[in-house]
């Protein structure tokens, strides 16, 4: 700027030192960013927004520490379902990740889907003393043949621990104590008989010694009855 110069309305004449202002002046606005950000709640990742729990002009306030409340929007990534399951303790030391699995779910009937375990719990959960339990989860391993699934759905899993073929196998409810089933002879007489038990699951036992192939076993082990030395007949017998 100089003397005889010609300035316009508005244009800048004489700036005093103010760099002290300027510093206030960023400082100001970064918290005031600070504090508009905490007024907006961004999507962490993709997904499908599964419920909004609140209405507009609803007050919102934060959770207490220690006490969970609902989120203000559930979201779901459904690109990545798994399965997560309770296993009783004693059995957890058998689980390792990437392991197969088998997973049902009650809404596709018996149809089985292919998983691997995905990751094991670091702690047992304690919430029935005489039931406790870690949380493993199972994820499909074969995504591009899954039906559209639903967060919430009931599932059951097997864990393959181990699998064999061409093997002596019965009913899994057949069993009793894992030790000794019911054989119904020939003549009509049931026999208590001790048995090796194998690998099993839910619905197959491996019998490895005590029973010969063909032989019947009782099932219906609830039967009123039901002894070593009893008379029995199959169902399908007339009387």
């Amino acid at each position: 700027m100089r003397e005889g110069q010609r300035v316009k309305q508005g244009q800048l004449l004489l700036e005093l030192w103010n760099d002290d202002l300027h510093a206030r002046l960023d400082l100001a606005r970064r918290e005031t960013e600070a504090q508009l950000s905490k007024t907006r709640l961004t999507a962490p990742f993709d997904g499908v927004v599964a419920q909004i729990n609140g209405e507009l002009a609803e007050y919102v306030t934060p959770s207490p520490i220690g006490i969970a409340t609902s989120p203000a929007i559930d979201l779901l990534d459904d690109r990545c379902f798994y399965v997560s399951a309770p296993i009783d303790e004693v059995d957890v030391g058998k689980v390792r990740p990437g392991q197969p699995a088998r997973i049902t779910l009650d809404a596709f009937g018996e149809r089985r889907f292919a998983g691997q375990v995905r990751r094991i719990a670091d702690y047992v959960l304690d919430r029935e003393k005489q039931a406790r339990t870690v949380e493993v989860e199972i994820a499909f391993t074969d995504v591009h043949d899954l039906p559209r699934l639903l967060a919430g759905y009931s599932a059951d899993v097997e864990i393959l621990f181990e699998t064999r073929r061409d093997v002596l196998r019965i009913p899994s409810e057949a069993l009793v104590e894992n030790r000794y089933v019911f054989v119904l002879r020939d003549d009509g007489i049931l026999e208590r008989r001790e048995v090796t038990a194998g690998v099993g699951n839910w619905d197959y036992t491996e019998i490895r010694d005590g029973l010969r192939e063909g032989e019947r076993v009782v099932t219906s082990l609830d039967r009123e009855g039901l002894a070593d030395g009893a008379p029995a007949r199959l169902e399908s017998e007339p009387r």
